[in-house]
């Protein structure tokens, strides 16, 4: 795989999965480099519609490359779902794709500075024309801050050494590199899982804190609900643990009747029905797909249908 490609995991199974009508309204929340919306395109009918959205510059500039009437490619996070779609006066949808995590080309990208890979500037953003940086998030927070990200956000056991080895270092220069962060990282982590970098927990919690990524996951599954049309459909890949943790919980509770007190006298016929329905299970890469894509492997996809 050539320094910013990207292959789009699961392509077949999530289009199939959104059940693509030929005259629906669909949403590609994640656009990436375009292989969801491609073949979504593919599938939809003259009168069709595919809405995308990507808060990163360098995706929207890729995504220029698609000239269709039926498509449109919105520069913006996806937890900005419902504004993007009222701007754009559009009602409801008929799908909506979340892909989420850190695509192939940021991540291969040496002046992203999301991988240790590469020595680059401690950037880290999405968007890269807005917010902090994490040279800029390093250089400021609080130790305490920082070993909440760190713990929280990469599961790392060694949070509060990791924190504690950055305040120390800062006061003697800045944090301005990945290079320089790996190392101060690997010092600080004693041991760590055979064939795993000591700064791979780090650097996920990091990138994850500089662009929110679970409070926007947070934000746009409440607003697919409420733009899916009757039987329409959302599906969402995620790539670890705390992201699949979030959708697996909001899927599984928009499925069930609300939860009211026991003594509360209601008959079970009288409550309002569930908003969504959940669609089989959860479908994983399968051997082939990881093998010609090795970061297929974590990836986890979970579908829901409106009621």
């Amino acid at each position: 795989m050539s320094v910013g490609s990207h292959v789009s995991v699961l392509l077949k199974e999530a289009v199939e999965a959104l059940a693509v009508r030929t005259d629906g309204v669909y949403v590609d929340a994640t656009f990436g480099r375009g292989g969801h919306s491609r073949e979504i395109l593919a599938r939809l009918g003259p009168s069709g519609r595919l809405v995308a959205l990507d808060c990163d510059p360098a995706a929207v500039a890729a995504g220029r490359a698609i000239a269709d009437s039926r498509f449109t490619l919105a520069h913006s996070a996806f937890g900005r779902l419902d504004a993007v779609l009222d701007e754009l006066g559009i009602g409801s949808v008929d799908g909506v794709l979340l892909d989420i995590g850190v695509s192939s080309p940021q991540l291969d990208t040496p002046e992203r500075g999301m991988s240790f890979r590469f020595d680059a500037p401690l950037d880290m953003r999405m968007d890269t024309s807005r917010g902090e940086t994490a040279a800029e998030f390093l250089a400021q927070a609080e130790q305490q801050e920082i070993e909440r990200v760190i713990r929280d956000y990469g599961e790392e056991r060694f949070a509060h050494a990791i924190a504690k080895a950055i305040v120390a270092a800062r006061t003697q220069h800045g944090i301005t590199g990945t290079g320089q962060l790996a190392a101060l990282v690997a010092k600080a982590v004693r041991t760590r899982e055979p064939g795993q970098h000591p700064a791979t927990r780090c650097f996920q919690a990091l990138r994850i804190h500089v662009n929110r990524e679970l409070e926007e996951l947070s934000l746009v599954l409440p607003q697919c609900v409420k733009r899916l049309a009757p039987g329409g459909r959302m599906a969402v890949i995620s790539f670890h643990s705390l992201e699949d943790r979030i959708v697996k919980r909001f899927m599984r509770d928009e499925s069930r009747p609300p939860r009211l007190p026991s003594r509360l006298p209601i008959r079970a016929a009288d409550l309002p029905p569930p908003k969504l329905r959940l669609v089989g299970k959860p479908v994983y890469a399968g051997d082939e797909e990881v093998a010609a894509n090795p970061r297929a492997r974590s990836a986890v996809m979970r579908v829901a249908e409106r009621a």
